[in-house]
């Protein structure tokens, strides 16, 4: 009999070694832990934001890419535009120059020819008016390379 009572007694032993295992193992979370679910949709969530910033971001570079661009196109537009009135009012005072060389030479001469003094004046004329283009155009260029930093100074101030 004591060999059944020390059966009984190991047997029972061991079903409590057996029920403690058991409760260790099934005491745990059935799914997944929600700590990591959690930490897992924040991640996901700020993978989500990150992307929609960079999107943004990307955006706002190309707008301010373009607007960059046609700013120059314009710089260039009036640089273009300054030297072709450079250009002109050279070909006037080189015209007012060769009016000015025949009228001295008609005096000199003793003959005052007046389509001589008209063609002075009228190459007098143009170069006056190539001067006054001129003249114009590259203002307008400071305007326009002053216009955006003013604009800013403006902002700043304002900030």
């Amino acid at each position: 009999m004591s060999n059944i009572d020390d059966l009984q007694r190991r047997i029972t032993k061991a079903m409590d070694r057996v029920a403690s295992g058991l409760d260790k193992i099934g005491g745990g979370p059935a799914g997944p832990d929600p700590e990591m679910v959690q930490a897992l949709e924040d991640e996901r969530t700020a993978n989500a934001q990150l992307t929609e910033r960079v999107r943004t971001l990307k955006t706002r570079y190309e707008d301010e890419l373009a607007q960059m661009r046609a700013k120059l196109e314009e710089g260039e537009a009036r640089m273009a535009q300054l030297d072709t009135d450079l250009q002109r009012v050279r070909r006037a005072n080189t015209q007012l120059t060769e009016a000015c060389e025949a009228l001295q030479a008609a005096n000199a001469e003793g003959v005052g020819e007046p389509h001589l003094i008209n063609k002075a004046m009228l190459a007098e004329l143009e170069g006056l008016r190539a001067a006054r283009a001129s003249d114009v155009a590259e203002t307008s260029a400071i305007i326009s390379a002053l216009t955006p930093l003013l604009e800013n100074a403006k902002d700043e101030e304002t900030a």
